[in-house]
């Protein structure tokens, strides 16, 4: 059965192990998803062939064909130049300066609009989850890494040349653990899942660690955040210490961009966000201990809701809202109408 009279938006999420596509309508409710891995190592060309499928698999099984898309956005790892449509650097995939915009465009004859995989989960959360209603938010995820992305006077805020918002590469530590960026020190070398498995892996074969390598059977290469989270909410008082002191450096870097920004709300999300109160916890004692007292006072500081299709919705919102301010602005370059607004 076809979708009659709708107006439809693909949003792509892509990332280094999966491919999620969302068909929605103009209300950005969710009409259908898809997901495909993304197996970088077949290179771009076989990555953009699957994103292509995604949105053919999405029109066909509704019954409407990509002509009735009225335009797709992309949420991916950057950095990325959005005006150009080029991915500049993005080590999940393995990609170096490849154009994702415009191929897309030209396969689908359709807007494409690319965009900082975080950035449109913010989106996602600002408009459609958590964050709604909030004028000044945060979006924080922590996973394999830490990603951010803000939303000021309820626009989409990204900076000079389109890659704000990178609170993960924050430096907490001077002389502190080797990031993945090269600096040394990064928030996310610090309380991303992958530092809490690097750290509990080092205390498991030290004094006291007994617990975490018993956790994982003896195999300290089993070791990753879930089961530093599973030990801790056992008892096990090493977990609990690698836990507390990521969660507290992430509550610093959140308290610092509270005293910065006087946000409304930080939303945070991401498979480590999943430990639940420990996290959330920690970081509401942080930004009331070091934040001032009346900017504390006034910020929420709550759990993602979107879950898993916060980038399929944000791209989706991304591109609906990039094609109403072209729409709007038709004078003006499409390629500077970035400042995406929110309601009134």
């Amino acid at each position: 059965m076809g979708i009659e009279g709708a107006s439809l938006f693909i949003g792509v999420d892509l990332g280094g192990t999966k491919i999620a596509s969302a068909l929605v309508d103009a209300d950005m409710r969710m009409i259908d998803r898809v997901r495909v891995a993304t197996r970088p190592e077949e290179g771009p060309s076989a990555v953009i062939g699957r994103m292509l499928d995604t949105v053919q698999d999405l029109t066909l099984r509704n019954g409407c064909g990509v002509g009735e898309v009225r335009a797709l956005g992309i949420g991916c790892p950057g950095p990325l130049d959005p005006k150009t449509g080029i991915v500049l650097d993005a080590p999940n995939l393995m990609w170096k300066d490849v154009s994702l915009a415009a191929p897309m465009a030209e396969a689908t004859g359709r807007p494409v609009y690319l965009e900082n995989d975080a950035n449109v989960a913010a989106l996602a959360e600002n408009r459609l989850g958590a964050g709604r209603g909030a004028r000044n938010m945060m979006y924080i995820t922590v996973s394999t890494g830490i990603g951010s992305g803000l939303i000021l006077g309820s626009k989409l805020y990204v900076g000079a040349a389109g890659s704000a918002g990178e609170l993960g590469h924050v430096t907490m530590v001077a002389d502190g653990p080797l990031c993945g960026c090269g600096n040394r020190g990064c928030l996310e070398s610090l309380a991303s899942g992958t530092a809490i498995a690097r750290r509990a892996r080092e205390t498991a074969v030290r004094p006291g660690g007994e617990g975490i390598l018993k956790a994982a059977c003896g195999d300290i290469n089993a070791i990753d955040a879930s089961l530093v989270a599973s030990a801790a909410a056992a008892g096990d008082a090493a977990a609990a210490a690698i836990l507390r002191d990521a969660f507290e450096y992430l509550g610093i870097a959140v308290a610092n961009v509270v005293n910065l920004l006087n946000l409304d709300m930080v939303v945070i999300g991401g498979g480590v966000a999943r430990v639940g109160d420990v996290l959330f916890d920690t970081v509401r004692r942080l930004v009331k201990l070091r934040s001032f007292a009346c900017l504390a006072r006034d910020v929420l500081i709550v759990p993602a809701s979107l879950g898993a299709d916060a980038g399929a919705l944000g791209a989706a919102c991304y591109a609906a809202e990039r094609l109403a301010r072209e729409e709007r602005d038709a004078g003006c370059d499409p390629s500077i109408c970035h400042d995406l607004e929110g309601p009134e």
